[in-house]
């Protein structure tokens, strides 16, 4: 069993500026251990930045960032080696089979022979597609290209799953599912964190953050949140505190 007190995510005072656009106004979080939190904002709220810098895609500008005490200034390779990540874009190559894109990412990673083999199966296994690895992956639908670009972010058995609005294009079935299995991964002690704007999404998490225009406007479990802002639901809520455009359920 996992140690639920562990903070697996630890973002301190982070900030990063585009010119004279701040997009990040000293950001604070954690992830711990076996936890899902859903990182809820509007569209321009800053979650894309905080997720470049939480994949080294850029540094920040000040603030500290850290993958299971791994500072990723000092030590990005070894923070780094303890994320899986799948974006908001496609990155999969589509020529490529199911096990193809599987391997390379497992090459990446240092992973080879049986172990990579054995790892790919149990992947491809917990998301449902061990029947499709030699598929290629232009054949495969919408929802099972993410459970594929799920199952490569599994491979080498990361700390921390980090979900980029991974659920944008899915129609609503798809996207439950997918929300279904990385809500799964919590009994395995990873910690997860989800960046959505769809309010519905957030609800199944064990805290909510919500960011908007930079700057992190409130955090604690959607209950907590409902309580605090003194409405009936989080959409309300979330609308109350930052007068953004509500979306559920894709719509």
């Amino acid at each position: 069993m996992a140690d639920e007190d562990a903070v697996l995510l630890a973002v301190r005072r982070v900030r990063k500026a585009y010119g004279a656009r701040l997009a990040l106004k000293g950001v604070d979080l954690e992830v711990r251990a076996g936890e899902f939190v859903a990182l809820l904002g509007p569209n321009g709220a800053g979650k894309s930045t905080l997720f470049q810098l939480l994949t080294g895609l850029f540094d920040a500008d000040a603030g500290e960032l850290r993958v299971c005490g791994e500072d990723m200034r000092r030590a990005p390779v070894r923070a780094l080696g303890r994320i899986g990540v799948v974006f908001q874009q496609m990155t999969l190559d589509l020529d490529l089979s199911v096990e193809a894109n599987l391997v390379f990412h497992a090459r990446l990673h240092g992973l080879g022979g049986g172990e990579s083999r054995a790892r790919i199966a149990d992947a491809l296994a917990r998301v449902g597609l061990a029947e499709r690895r030699a598929d290629r992956v232009r054949e495969l639908s919408g929802g099972n290209r993410r459970k594929v670009e799920l199952a490569r972010a599994l491979v080498h058995r990361p700390a921390v799953l980090l979900m980029d609005e991974a659920t944008v294009g899915l129609d609503p079935a798809s996207r439950r599912h997918l929300l279904a299995e990385v809500l799964a991964l919590r009994a395995g002690g990873v910690g997860v964190l989800w960046a959505t704007h769809l309010v519905d999404e957030a609800e199944a998490a064990d805290r909510v953050l919500v960011l908007d225009k930079g700057e992190m406007r409130a955090a604690g479990s959607p209950a907590a949140l409902v309580a605090a802002a003194g409405c009936e639901s989080l959409a309300a809520a979330f609308l109350k505190l930052t007068g953004g455009d509500l979306m559920v359920d894709g719509t």
